[in-house]
């Protein structure tokens, strides 16, 4: 798919790595509407801290981004690279240097080696083409596996608005806005308050929604560009029917790329969805779901296709979430192996043992005390999980 008035390029720039892909560049030939969402970690890093404050005016032109150096932890010299390196690129594009965001993920504590940006700038330049998405979404991989894009188009009035998504994470994710990014590109015409609302319930919904580690990275983003080329009616706050349209579509994108970062956490077998109903209220679901997610337990449970309910009620009970664990019951997909809080018995476990061998499973936990529902996306730990973080900087 092509998004008329983007275009994108991505080069070998040596960041950290010879002959791979770690540089990338998105362009909007006009300034685009812009939103982000951004980590909630205390300890961001430097592209964060710039594009937070840019992005307070609602419009961008440009997203440089490389892998390799997250530029975080790195003082006041990591401030002064990542003003060069846009400067560097806003002199390129001939933009004035507040329309270029700035996106980085890769080893913590490291300086950026502004060189190896300031070679590749006009090649990286000049290679701007409409359909090298998918090379920008390699570029941004670290210990991902498979690059992450979706594509959607919707009828907005009589207008065509077309999306695309990319994404990169497989570590450290655990969004609260893991070493994670995401960045959307649409054709759609959308005032700025309406694009940052529905960015902003979506994420809640999706990005929010998984887990692989537990872990917040210093980096989180999500930016989406909207550069009106498909000339639909204004989305606006007179226009609530295209908004809803617009943000169930944001958020169909996001809920891929984020089940895609499920899918690819690293050293993953399993793909799994903690799903925790009949609590008093959706934030309390969704604290039990996420506990249980998290649950080093639960998850190395699951690695080992062992049927093992008590260490899902053993992170129940420690989620802070009050319940009657005399009423409970809890599913392995279409096999209730708990009723009323106790074992349903030996052909029920075996069943469910079976149902663990799958790619991907489901978990049902019902609290019956009330209507709150909410479901967290998470994986499986295996031993592949520890060997790929314990050589991470090697």
């Amino acid at each position: 798919m092509i998004i008329k008035g983007f275009s994108t390029s991505a080069v070998a720039a040596g960041i950290r790595y010879s002959n791979r892909l770690d540089l990338g560049l998105i362009y909007s030939d006009v300034p685009a509407v812009t939103a982000g969402v951004f980590t909630t970690n205390q300890v961001q890093a430097a592209p964060v801290l710039i594009d937070k404050e840019r992005l307070m005016q609602g419009r961008a032109q440009a997203i440089l981004v490389n892998s390799g150096s997250a530029n975080a932890c790195t003082g006041e010299q990591g401030m002064k690279a990542a003003f060069t390196t846009s400067r560097l690129l806003s002199s390129c594009l001939k933009i004035d240097d507040s329309m270029v965001l700035l996106s980085s993920t890769g080893v913590i504590g490291e300086q950026l080696d502004v060189g190896a940006f300031r070679s590749a700038m006009d090649k990286l330049v000049h290679g701007l083409e409409e359909d090298n998405f998918n090379d920008v979404a390699q570029a941004i991989m670290t210990t991902d596996t498979v690059p992450k894009v979706v594509t959607r188009s919707v009828m907005i009035g009589e207008q065509e608005v077309r999306f695309m998504g990319m994404a990169k994470g497989a570590g450290m994710i655990m969004p609260n806005m893991a070493t994670m990014l995401s960045f959307v590109i649409t054709d759609a015409q959308i005032s700025f308050p309406e694009l940052h609302d529905s960015l902003k319930q979506a994420t809640a919904r999706t990005f929010n929604r998984i887990t692989v580690d537990g872990d917040t990275s210093t980096n989180d983003m999500v930016l989406v560009m909207a550069n009106g080329s498909a000339s639909n009616s204004w989305i606006d706050e007179e226009n609530p029917i295209d908004k809803q349209i617009f943000q169930d579509t944001l958020e169909g994108v996001l809920k891929d790329l984020a089940l895609q970062i499920v899918n690819d956490g690293e050293g993953a077998t399993k793909c799994i969805t903690i799903r925790v109903c009949g609590a008093r209220c959706e934030a309390d679901a969704e604290q039990m779901a996420r506990t249980v997610a998290n649950s080093p337990l639960v998850k190395t449970a699951f690695f080992g296709e062992d049927a093992n309910w008590g260490r899902i009620f053993a992170a129940m009970g420690r989620s802070g979430v009050r319940f009657d664990p005399d009423i409970v019951d809890i599913a392995f997909g279409g096999v209730v192996i708990v009723r009323d809080g106790l074992a349903v018995g030996p052909s029920a476990e075996k069943a469910a043992t079976l149902l663990l061998k799958e790619k991907k499973i489901a978990v049902c936990i019902d609290l019956k005390d009330g209507v709150g529902c909410e479901e967290v996306y998470t994986c499986d730990f295996s031993l592949d999980y520890v060997k790929i973080n314990a050589d991470y900087r090697s």
